[in-house]
């Protein structure tokens, strides 16, 4: 029997394997594949694949490269951000004002270490702000020997000091009793830095003047702990300025020749390390003298 065999509307290999009526089919053409799709080759996967991965990689790029150009700005995010919050916090005690005058001070102090740290060939982050803490950078070191650890350690007081005398000599000119009171502190927070005791900036200039006075200033700061009994600041560099005299204590008593170069300073720079850091608490002591207020816009400043 000859007849057409009827249509059929769907193969069962697929939409794309023709089917026709009739007593024999059409052979698929070469290189299609009898199931429906195309066969591609193992070259062309591999290629496109490649090709995936590489625009992936380029858009990965990018936003690195992105991320990048964004960490400066991050670190200043960091540092207005911290300010605010410290701004926020004193301003609970001395009003907003006096507390927006107090960060910048203390911004000052610091951008003393930051810039001396990069003349020193050292990178240094920028200030950080810690609530009743204070300030802090960060540093991989604070020099090669201990004449730069000085230099480091007395950039920030030296800095801080002309900071407060501007303050000062703006009272003056205004006849501002907040900024008079302002310039006080800010001669009291630079004279406290110098005490001779770690990790304070006075302790690193003993680093290279006389490292035996790391002992003498912890022993000197026990009393001043019992007086301000409810200092936290006081407490905290008792218990970590002793573990720091005591490491470095440690190793420098191993005599080793590391040792010997870091702490080896000419006597002329050990003379003007001392210049430096002496002139500093006569000029510091001069000036809170000169700015003592014992009051300023309703706040008292007698425990100062």
């Amino acid at each position: 029997m000859d007849g057409d065999l009827p249509v059929v509307s769907e193969s069962p290999f697929g939409p794309d394997v023709p089917v026709r009526t009739g007593r024999s089919f059409d052979v698929p053409v070469a290189g299609e594949s009898p199931f429906g799709e195309p066969r591609r080759s193992l070259r062309k996967k591999a290629g496109g694949a490649l090709a995936g991965a590489g625009l992936l990689a380029a858009k990965f790029g990018a936003y690195l490269k992105g991320a990048v150009l964004l960490l400066p700005k991050l670190k200043l995010l960091t540092t207005a951000g911290t300010a605010l919050v410290s701004v926020a916090a004193y301003s609970l005690f001395w009003g907003w004002q006096f507390a927006a005058g107090f960060v910048v001070l203390l911004f000052v102090h610091e951008m003393g270490h930051v810039i001396q740290l990069r003349r020193e060939g050292i990178k240094a982050s920028t200030p950080m702000f810690i609530p009743f803490l204070g300030a802090a950078i960060f540093a991989r070191s604070l020099g090669d020997n201990a004449l730069a650890e000085a230099r480091v350690g007395l950039a920030g007081p030296v800095l801080g000091s002309l900071g407060a005398a501007v303050v000062a000599v703006a009272a003056v000119v205004t006849g501002s009793d907040l900024l008079l009171a302002l310039a006080y502190v800010g001669f009291l927070i630079n004279l406290f830095n110098l005490l001779p005791v770690l990790p304070l900036d006075g302790g690193r200039a003993m680093a290279a003047m006389a490292p035996w006075m790391w002992f003498v200033g912890f022993a000197a700061l026990i009393p001043v702990a019992i007086f301000f009994h409810g200092s936290f600041i006081i407490f905290l560099i008792l218990i970590f300025g002793g573990r720091e005299v005591w490491r470095r204590w440690k190793l420098r008593k191993t005599r080793s020749l590391e040792q010997a170069a870091y702490y080896r300073v000419a006597p002329r720079h050990r003379a003007m390390v001392a210049a430096v850091y002496l002139g500093l608490i006569v000029a510091l002591a001069l000036g809170m003298a000169e700015t003592h207020i014992l009051a300023s816009a309703g706040h008292s400043f007698r425990s100062l």
